[in-house]
């Protein structure tokens, strides 16, 4: 009877995280370039109560009984389809459409990833600005260098970007024309990027499962990742479809409870036979 107890505790704990995960992608159903998570399951160890040979006649019995001992979570998973893309007033707002991520020199130095394509003309001190995340990481170029702009020649405001990352100006006809000795803007492609180690602000890290970064500007083979200024992507959460699993979480978590329930009054009655 106390299998059953500590059976039923394993859903109870799986399905609380299921429920928090499911508030996470509701909480993040409006930040830009969020990518919904899905929680996995996987059972536990079996008991064999009895084996195939072993009746009780001698009989030949080729189905044993083996007993489950519970579930428990083996990922979340984040779900890296495109959001919708949401026309923005900034001229510094970029959407992607396609497998690829910015890339983010964070406040330790390193490369990070994301989809946030929110960012920000950050002013420097020496008559120059760095395009930037709201919380001042740097963007990259696709050599990994910052993109930054000498103010005395360029207006960071007319700066256009093309659908491959190019970095623009215009010239005396008003034509977009790329800057001299700047590369495009970062963009990045992971052979799976579900295996991102996750960071805030909406930040990824490489890991061992994600595989080394694909750069799309030096790569051949590889679908182009498409960049739209002036837009933003969307989460690609789905408000109705987490209402549905949080409800079915919710009914599995009671089911749990009630075997848990149903339990200790058998226990009890068993500890009150005379």
């Amino acid at each position: 009877m106390v299998r059953s107890l500590w059976t039923a505790a394993t859903g109870m704990r799986a399905q609380q995280t299921n429920v928090d995960t499911i508030a996470n992608n509701l909480a993040n159903v409006n930040t830009a370039g969020y990518k919904t998570e899905v929680n996995e399951f996987k059972s536990l160890l079996y008991q064999t109560i009895q084996t195939k040979t072993t009746t009780s006649d001698g009989a030949p019995k080729p189905i044993g009984a083996q007993v489950g001992l519970g579930v428990r979570n083996s990922s979340i998973t984040s779900i890296f389809t495109d959001g919708a893309l949401l026309a923005s007033e900034s001229p510094t707002s970029f959407g992607l459409s396609g497998r690829g991520f910015f890339a983010i020199t964070g406040e330790d130095g390193n490369t990070y990833y994301t989809r946030n394509g929110d960012f920000k003309w950050a002013i420097n001190g020496d008559n120059s600005v760095t395009l930037a995340t709201s919380d001042g990481l740097r963007v990259q170029q696709a050599n990994g260098q910052p993109i930054v702009l000498d103010t005395t020649k360029y207006a960071p405001s007319r700066i256009t970007i093309s659908g491959d990352g190019t970095i623009c100006y215009p010239d005396e006809k008003n034509n977009p024309t790329p800057i001299e000795g700047m590369q495009p803007m970062a963009i990045f492609q992971f052979n799976n990027p579900s295996g991102l180690e996750k960071q805030d602000s909406g930040l990824f890290a490489v890991s061992a499962n994600s595989g080394q970064p694909i750069n799309e500007y030096t790569a051949t083979g590889i679908e182009r990742t498409k960049i739209s200024q002036g837009y933003l992507e969307g989460s690609n959460v789905q408000v109705v479809d987490e209402m549905v699993n949080l409800i079915t979480a919710q009914r599995a978590y009671e089911l749990n409870s009630k075997a848990i329930t149903a339990s200790d009054e058998m226990l009890q009655q068993a500890n009150n036979l005379r």
